[in-house]
């Protein structure tokens, strides 16, 4: 599959790092320090996307076919 690129929406808020992916609603984490919250949000994204995949696939049933498409 290929790579794609999300933003990230990322503030510091005291003593965290807090931060949500624009493109997908729901998928926010927080961290420590700046990397810690960049890495939780690559990990909660890459978690989203496939279970969402994994729903598609299912509600679409055997029958289906998969098509990329690129913006």
């Amino acid at each position: 599959m290929a790579s794609s690129t999300y933003r990230a929406v990322i503030r510091r808020d005291g003593p965290w790092w807090i931060g949500w992916i624009a493109e997908v609603p729901g998928v926010n984490s927080q961290g420590k320090t700046r990397e810690e919250l960049l890495e939780n949000l690559r990990e909660a994204l890459g978690e989203a996307l496939e279970m969402n995949r994994e729903e598609a696939r299912r509600t679409a049933g055997n029958n289906c076919e998969e098509v990329a498409i690129i913006l």
